[in-house]
């Protein structure tokens, strides 16, 4: 019976509820002028006319009105109706910008200065974008060197029409340009070290490409704190680094000048560590590189927290806590207290990814050094983050543990954000070798071939390139599997088409074929590489604008030529483009007769040596020697022999200059090469560096001739520009020994590269 009596009274409750009313009608009333439809405003609103009336959904009907931007006040009310509601909608519209004037512009073009606006004749007045807008013409005045240029707005506002005019007011001043650096009050550091810690440059030769010169307050503000930063990080925690003035040389020349107060130093009076159980204190301590007596450092103190996660981290402590502490210990004196939670060893339940929308689970979780059930071990966490970054698949990567149910088990979250590996390019350069050359390149580094119309994340490399200049034609297609058959062998493919005039005056030569490759690192710094090419080789036009030997006569012809290389590499170098310490190993031998009617064989050693003198001065030894014979003791034919000379090995040489030649001065090759190359640069400013260089080596008929009677040498003088556009490297050489054939003059010797 009581439960009747709920059931009834339930029922009754609800009967009673009052239901929303329906919207029989929407009025749009505007206070000021209506430059905004009604039937624009209700098409942005999710109420409407036989629905429910809904207090939620009207707020969302103003922040919608509000989100297109042209509305500047809004108000909505239902008012009860015989059979429903009238829904009441009172707008304010922002005003109409009618005109963009500009006041003062000489430095610039107006259509210039319109062209990145956001305000437009026609747009909605927006205060917000009215300040993005002097933001921006600002910039333009201060990237092109003119800093002190002051820009201000106005708005005059038309009320009948609700319409407004907008005027920008420049104040133009001149052109401050920075022709040096100054630091006054620098007691304890040098100005050449001071200069490393900022950004701004003063103008230099190469200012129209790096736009060092020009005045930019915002990386001058970095500068100050970049600063004090490199300050308080030698212990000078009270530097007070003053806001740098611009100090006029001449005309439009200033220099900028830092004044510095350096203050006292502060040294390490006592370092402690506290909380340590899992270690011994001094194998804490040996990872701790503040010590008692040292300079203070703040980076120092931050890197030593590191090295202690790091030291934890390796043994799966993936929670410990270290906080670093100071207090005073005296004049200029502070103690430096490290305090650890170590919490619990923890190891990998699972490992999951996220992100992922188009890169395979697999291709992400081969490069993942840990896996479940294995010690969560931070310190493999971290190269796995590195690799993955190194993919260059990811905008961005994050590693993080987050907890499970089981305990001493964590998950690794492993989140990556994709971005664009796919490349199109185009352009230009030009050598002393190639002359003159234009390209078009499609690449795509996370390729998957069986994934049709999209063709990406499988973690394949494809690259399709053709080049055509005045003296060479290519076309390549390559393809590479980093991961062949989900173990760590890069095998791939390539066909290519090449047909050059360069290698001689007096014939061409055509080259096509496809190339099957296998690679497999073998240690952290070897490798060791296998190549088999079939290959048609063609030599013709053999007639050139010249005079040429029997030798080269008869060589004209068709080739085929099946060859298989293996290559042993060691590279220890700390960077592909600026090697300063390192060394290289490449040891190469062929073997050709595997199909096709070229049979010979051949072996390279190729070693460099880079030290990293005082200064920055970089020496580098290289050293070369191969030799190249035929099975049957015969010709080796004209494309397989040996050459010197270009800006790549002997620099005061023609390209293929050095070696023998037919009686008319014709290179023809020889069978035994051997070179070296002693090279110092040395920095002359940012982005360039000069260079002196040695040059020497032979190139001898006979294989396995390892004599000098044939010797050809040369120093030189050169520089290397490091531009955006890409490095260009320019040599002038000079012969000091020679054969008969080669000119006394020197050579310049020069790539540059363009890119759109």
């Amino acid at each position: 019976m009581a439960l009747l009596v709920v059931f009834l009274a339930t029922l009754t409750a609800h009967a009673q509820q009052p239901q929303a009313p329906i919207v029989r009608s929407i009025e749009v009333q505007y206070a000021g002028p209506p430059t905004v439809s009604k039937e624009r405003i209700i098409a942005n609103m999710r109420t409407k006319v036989g629905k429910l009336y809904s207090d939620q959904v009207v707020e969302e009907d103003i922040r919608n009105l509000y989100n297109t931007g042209n509305i500047s006040n809004v108000r909505i009310f239902g008012e009860n109706v015989p059979d429903g509601v009238k829904v009441i909608v009172v707008i304010q519209t922002k005003a109409t910008v009618s005109e963009v004037i500009f006041q003062g512009v000489t430095k610039f073009k107006v259509t210039r200065l319109r062209k990145d606006l956001k305000i437009k004749p026609g747009s909605a007045l927006n205060e917000a974008d009215l300040e993005v807008d002097r933001q921006k013409i600002l910039e333009k005045y201060t990237n092109e060197g003119y800093a002190d240029t002051k820009v201000e707005y106005k708005v005059d506002m038309d009320d009948a029409t609700a319409s407004a005019k907008v005027t920008f007011i420049v104040q133009e001043t001149g052109k401050t340009v920075i022709t040096g650096i100054v630091f006054e009050g620098n007691n304890s550091f040098k100005a050449k070290e001071l200069r490393k810690a900022i950004k701004t440059r003063p103008r230099n030769i190469l200012s129209f490409i790096t736009k060092d010169g020009r005045l930019d307050s915002d990386k001058i503000d970095a500068d100050v704190t970049s600063l004090r930063e490199f300050y308080q990080n030698h212990g000078y925690i009270d530097v007070d680094v003053k806001t740098p003035e611009i100090s006029r040389v001449k005309g439009d020349h200033a220099d900028l000048v830092f004044h510095i107060v350096e203050g006292r130093q502060y040294h390490v009076h006592n370092v402690s560590i506290a909380g340590v159980n899992v270690f011994t204190p001094e194998q804490v301590r040996a990872a701790v590189k503040t010590t008692d007596g040292g300079v203070f450092s703040p980076k120092q103190m931050h890197d030593d927290q590191k090295s202690i996660e790091n030291l934890y981290g390796a043994r799966g402590y993936v929670d410990l806590r270290v906080d670093a502490t100071t207090s005073s210990a005296g004049d200029a004196l502070v103690d430096v207290s490290y305090s650890l939670d170590e919490g619990t060893q923890s190891y990998i339940e699972h490992v999951n990814i996220e992100g992922n929308t188009r890169t395979k689970d697999k291709v992400i979780r081969r490069e993942i050094a840990v896996g479940p059930g294995e010690l969560y071990n931070t310190a493999l966490v971290d190269v796995s983050k590195q690799r993955l970054e190194n993919l260059k698949y990811f905008s961005r990567v994050d590693t993080y543990p987050s907890e499970t149910n089981v305990p001493g088990r964590k998950d690794l979250n492993v989140v990556v954000e994709e971005q664009r590996t796919g490349s199109f390019n185009f352009g230009a350069g030009f050598s002393s070798i190639d002359s003159l050359i234009g390209f078009v390149e499609i690449t795509q580094s996370n390729f998957d071939m069986m994934h049709p119309w999209d063709f990406t994340g499988g973690g394949q490399r494809f690259r399709a390139r053709i080049q055509v200049g005045s003296e060479r034609k290519d076309a390549v297609i390559s393809l590479t599997e980093p991961w062949f058959m989900d173990r760590q062998i890069a095998v791939g493919g390539e066909i290519y088409y090449h047909d050059d005039t360069y290698s001689s005056d007096v014939y061409s030569q055509e080259q096509y074929g496809f190339d099957l490759n296998a690679r497999k690192a073998i240690g952290k710094f070897t490798s060791v590489r296998l190549d088999y090419r079939i290959e048609e080789y063609k030599i013709y036009n053999v007639t050139g604008t010249g005079l040429f030997s029997p030798t080269i006569a008869g060589a004209a012809g068709n080739y085929t030529k099946g060859s298989l290389t293996a290559t042993f590499s060691y590279d220890t170098r700390d960077s592909l483009y600026l090697t300063r310490r390192g060394e290289r190993l490449d040891f190469t031998a062929f073997t050709s007769g595997l199909g096709g009617d070229v049979k010979d064989y051949g072996f390279d050693l190729l070693a460099a040596k880079y030290i990293l003198l005082p200064r920055d001065l970089i020496f580098s030894l290289t050293g070369e020697a191969g030799t190249v014979a035929a099975f049957d003791g015969g010709s080796v034919p004209l494309f397989d022999r040996l050459y010197l000379g270009g800006a790549n090995n002997l620099r005061g040489f023609d390209y293929r200059k050095v070696g023998p030649k037919d009686v008319f001065g014709n290179p023809v090759g020889g069978d035994t090469m051997a070179r070296a190359t002693a090279e110092l640069t040395f920095p002359v400013m940012e982005r360039v560096r000069g260079a002196v260089f040695y040059d020497t080596g032979f190139v001898n008929p006979g294989n396995y001739s390892f004599t000098t009677s044939n010797i050809n040498s040369d120093v030189g003088i050169g520089v290397r520009l490091d531009l955006p556009i890409g490095p260009v490297r320019i040599d002038y050489g000079i012969p000091v020994q020679k054969d008969i054939f080669t000119s006394s003059g020197g050579k310049f010797q020069f790539n540059v590269g363009y890119q759109f």
